[in-house]
């Protein structure tokens, strides 16, 4: 089914939509349009043909609002943006942009674009078959935009869009990617290291005016830590492969530069556009190295699934226990052999809310939603 197809299938909800409308601005509610990969994909791949899927147990066990039955969300429990979300006074997340009749949430706390296995370059990922571009996620931002065009008028779109909030999580499979073996009949030509970062950096900024003023992009973590990354590098428990986190690391320094020098220059424009470098790297690196100083217990093994190949999470024959599983997710850094724990990404999210500018330049989230 098409975007105009699926727009038309509910036009009598228009009036009681206008009138929540007032409701919303008055109540000044959080709104995220999210885009990303599989740390913040909420559902978007459970709607396509992927071998990229977290849409069985154990992922989503500790899900509230599900009542622990999986969503989507490539972990446990709740991605950093769910927890973002939350602490800005969001009364649910934002839905996925592919699940059926998802437009009306473009008003009510914003839409979810990201997949599992994407990247910001559109071959990132060709071997999970399916997945969403940061291309054709912005392509499917546009389409939002249009919708709301079409029920409050560009004047009202442009006002709104002036106080939501976006975010951008990406990167990690275009490294990723790049450092892995070369699988037979989906091999790409890789690119020199500096040449792939550049790239990276220059597709991804190309996406960033969208006309909204309050943007966080999000930097990569340190992929060397992932047990996935360990695993293939034969790297010893405790400690983390150097060679790819200086890939990761040249790429952040490039990232955060171009922002600030976006703005520089979109600070004079009409919608004085902010964008804020949410530095991940140094964040979860600290928690890797120290985990027990945050009452974890674990920062080696993933909790869930192998680690060593096919780093495979899944239920075991046992419907009424997760056999693949840990026992107490909340001890875990890591839930499978690429994502963090819901445990994890608690002490991000709350690091990136109210940290200092080691954390987030030129300041946090929480301010940044404030202005």
């Amino acid at each position: 089914m098409d975007f105009t197809s699926r727009c038309s299938l509910k036009p009598f909800n228009f009036t009681f939509l206008l009138l929540w409308l007032s409701h919303f601005q008055a109540a000044q509610s959080f709104t995220n349009f999210i885009f990303g990969d599989s740390l913040v994909d909420v559902g978007n791949n459970n709607y396509i043909f992927t071998l990229s899927k977290a849409d069985s147990s154990p992922y989503g066990i500790d899900f509230g609002p599900s009542n622990g039955q999986p969503t989507g969300r490539f972990t446990n429990g709740r991605t950093i943006s769910d927890i973002v979300g939350e602490a800005l006074g969001a009364k649910s997340a934002p839905p996925p942009y592919l699940e059926p009749n998802s437009e009306a949430n473009t008003f009510l706390n914003g839409i979810n674009y990201a997949s599992g296995a994407a990247g910001i370059l559109d071959d990132t990922g060709l071997f999970f078959i399916g997945r969403v571009p940061l291309r054709e996620q912005v392509s499917y931002f546009e389409k939002s935009r249009d919708y709301m065009v079409r029920v409050i008028g560009e004047n009202g779109t442009k006002e709104m869009l002036k106080k939501a909030m976006f975010t951008m999580t990406i990167g990690s499979n275009d490294i990723l990617n790049n450092i892995q073996p070369s699988i037979p009949f989906f091999s790409q030509d890789k690119l020199p290291i500096d040449v792939l970062q550049d790239s990276m950096v220059l597709h991804l900024t190309t996406h960033l005016k969208l006309g909204a003023r309050k943007f966080v992009v999000v930097g990569i973590g340190p992929l060397g830590c992932i047990p996935f990354a360990r695993a293939l590098n034969l790297i010893p428990a405790g400690k983390c492969s150097e060679q790819v986190n200086q890939i990761v690391r040249g790429y952040n320094m490039k990232l955060r530069h171009s922002l600030k020098t976006l703005n520089n220059e979109l600070r004079s424009e009409d919608y004085n556009a902010t964008f804020v470098y949410a530095n991940s790297y140094d964040l979860f690196l600290k928690l890797v190295l120290n985990y027990r100083q945050f009452g974890l217990e674990n920062a080696d093994k993933p909790c869930c699934g192998g680690y060593f190949p096919p780093f495979t999470c899944f239920k075991g024959p046992n419907q009424n226990s997760s056999q693949a599983a840990c026992e107490d997710r909340s001890k875990f850094v890591f839930w499978d052999a690429y994502h963090p724990t819901e445990a994890a990404n608690l002490i991000v999210a709350k690091a990136l809310l109210d940290g200092d500018q080691t954390v987030a330049t030129p300041f946090n989230i929480r301010y940044l939603n404030d202005l």
